[in-house]
């Protein structure tokens, strides 16, 4: 059967830069100390994760077929159909996301959303015991999302052999009918985000300063780790004080 073009380059690109993104911020917030000075590389791969978030919601509204919100396969009933298909022959191909693809897609971004919103405000200042536990939840059920979607691409393709996972390095699948018309691959498109995410990337080292640990997120001061230069002082002046009482 032939193979059509179903996922556009900017989807694609999303795709590995999400992941990318996610990979590296969970990797360092598990195996590097809170206190040492490559943690803040943690919380500046969360803020470009978030970044492509946003840029993948808006390509959801105006790119091609599969790409847009439209194409997700959300309704329970489908989902259910397709979990009964996967161990029958009465299974249904999906040129697009299917069922199972579409919630695990809905809820990474869901996810990553609220991790977005979590790291912020414990980076601006709100130390709430809820907030830090809250943003380790959402983590570790990223990577169980993250696991099980591994795992549904691995089953369907053992199921169909129609090798979906290569789909989204090329963005081809096998066509669900002879009159099947690929998208366009709109690579100008493709580079418009790879320059808008380096630019914000650029941008985010530029206004890093890595003495006080902090960013200055378009006027906003996060704090992205302990400012060791405040907290030396902070023991110099208790200790000044405790001379002075003495």
């Amino acid at each position: 059967m032939r193979k059509v073009l179903v996922y556009d380059l900017p989807t694609r690109l999303f795709h590995w830069l999400f992941a990318g993104f996610f990979i590296t911020a969970y990797a360092i917030a598990n195996l590097v100390d809170d206190d040492s000075a490559r943690f803040s590389l943690h919380m500046l791969a969360g803020i470009g994760m978030v970044f492509v978030i946003i840029l993948r919601i808006v390509w959801s509204l105006v790119g091609t077929r599969h790409a847009r919100l439209g194409d997700l396969a959300l309704n329970p009933v489908q989902l259910l159909a397709y979990f009964k298909g996967m161990f029958s022959s009465a299974s249904r191909r999906w040129i697009g996301h299917n069922p199972a693809s579409s919630w695990a897609a809905v809820a990474m971004v869901g996810l990553g959303l609220g991790l977005g919103v979590t790291g912020y405000l414990m980076a601006t200042g709100s130390e709430s015991g809820w907030l830090e536990e809250t943003h380790e939840i959402l983590a570790h059920a990223f990577l169980v999302v993250v696991l099980l979607h591994i795992a549904g691409v691995a089953a369907h393709v053992l199921r169909h052999r129609d090798h979906l996972q290569t789909s989204m390095i090329t963005g081809k699948k096998q066509a669900s009918a002879e009159d099947q018309q690929p998208v366009r691959a709109v690579p100008l498109a493709g580079l418009a985000f790879v320059i808008l995410t380096g630019l914000f990337m650029g941008y985010l080292l530029q206004h890093y300063d890595a003495q006080t640990r902090s960013l200055n997120l378009f006027g906003t001061t996060l704090q992205l780790g302990e400012n060791e230069h405040e907290h030396a002082d902070g023991h110099s002046d208790g200790d000044g004080d405790d001379h002075d009482r003495d």
